[in-house]
């Protein structure tokens, strides 16, 4: 039986941030079956002292320790929290402490400016739109495009796009290959002039069936046949166009947009 224990991420603002990097560092520990709690806009010192009490509280009926994630920026807050009987993780004063030191300058502690609506967040916002209006061959400015996904239906072009929007302000549109495409073996004519914003996402057969089939029972789209010749088919257009292409069966989003960038070099916001 798994080890089990609560977790909880705390934070001022959101706890995106903490979320992030606690998820980040559980990962290593797969044995644990993590019980997880996000706590945001912890911002007064009674709401420092609601969740201490609660906490501990949790504590003492399970009989375990739990692990507090923080992102607090407030002194006085975060100390009430770090009272808490549990392991306290403070990421700011393990961070920026010795950027502290390395600047010879103390950072400015204004909350929440990871995801204020800074120039950042809105232009990640307008490739956000850019990418909803450009989804599945929509849209009539693909040379605007950053990069466009291309790929057999259900590959995943749609949420990786989303994603290279959202946390990298990319403008990524993407562009579905249909058996029709194959039978001419060449580039659909709206993409052609844009070969160079190119990049392909395969799937295995296998993965890909068990999507469709999800999305239409029992249909010819779904059947395993018809996804090994859609990627067979897909696979030999990226070779013999020369556009990179990955698998993306056993990625993640994140990985998927990880691995994209990597190769294309495209620069992140």
């Amino acid at each position: 039986m798994a080890e089990k224990r609560i977790v909880y991420f705390i934070s001022d603002r959101t706890g995106i941030t903490a979320e992030a990097l606690g998820k980040s560092l559980l990962t290593q520990f797969d044995h644990i079956e993590f019980e997880r709690h996000t706590l945001p806009f912890i911002d007064t010192p009674k709401r420092a002292a609601a969740t201490l009490d609660w906490i501990n509280r949790n504590t003492q009926e399970s009989g375990q320790r739990p692990i507090v994630f923080s992102t607090l920026m407030n002194q006085e807050v975060c100390a009430i929290v770090a009272g808490a009987n549990a392991l306290f993780i403070d990421f700011f004063a393990t961070f920026i402490t010795p950027l502290e030191t390395e600047f010879s300058s103390k950072s400015s502690g204004v909350i929440g400016k990871a995801h204020g609506m800074g120039n950042d967040y809105l232009g990640r916002m307008n490739a956000v739109n850019f990418t909803l209006s450009h989804d599945d061959g929509l849209g009539s400015h693909l040379d605007q495009a950053d990069i466009i996904l291309i790929g057999v239906s259900r590959c995943g072009k749609t949420p990786t796009c989303l994603y290279l929007a959202l946390q990298y302000g990319l403008h990524a549109a993407n562009y579905p290959l249909t058996p029709d495409d194959f039978e001419h073996a060449r580039l659909p004519e709206p993409i052609r002039p844009f070969k160079a914003k190119l990049f392909g996402l395969s799937i295995s057969p296998e993965r890909l069936a068990q999507i469709r089939h999800e999305r239409k029972p029992d249909s010819d789209y779904a059947r395993l046949s018809t996804c090994r010749s859609e990627i067979r088919q897909a696979e030999a257009l990226f070779k013999s166009q020369n556009i990179p292409f990955i698998d993306s069966s056993a990625m993640s989003i994140e990985e998927i947009a990880s691995n994209i960038l990597h190769q294309t070099g495209l620069s992140k916001s």
